[in-house]
């Protein structure tokens, strides 16, 4: 089974949603109490965000190969460490962009193998 193109902008809408879902969990962190919890929107608000990226992660997953699409969950790290930088104010070293850099190259050398195997196969 070829891996669609959709699949891939799901599963990688799913990975941002997913990130988007920590940072709300980080915003909602300090004011956390087991007693407060259904008055904390930003933990309600993540919550509900990583469920819509759960079921995405779900629909993707019919449109290709798990080897091909699951990779490209590593764009967390990438998609956490943006965010991390932008709205809390937390720095990027080096190594980490270095870090970031080795996941976006793993991630194409798995989309251009699987592209050639795809078209090993046609033939």
């Amino acid at each position: 089974m070829a891996t669609k193109t959709w699949a891939i902008l799901v599963i990688i809408l799913a990975t941002v949603l997913t990130s988007t879902g920590q940072l709300l969990y980080k915003l909602g962190s300090p004011g956390f109490t087991l007693e407060s919890l259904l008055s904390n929107y930003y933990l309600i608000a993540g919550f509900i965000v990583y469920l819509t990226a759960g079921i995405l992660m779900i629909v993707s997953f019919k449109g290709g190969e798990l080897s091909v699409l699951y990779p490209f969950i590593a764009l967390s790290f990438v998609w956490v460490s943006i965010f991390s930088t932008y709205f809390l104010n937390e720095m990027i070293s080096i190594v980490k962009w270095i870090g970031i850099a080795v996941i976006i190259i793993g991630i194409s050398a798995i989309g251009i193998g699987s592209s050639k195997q795809g078209i090993a196969h046609e033939n």
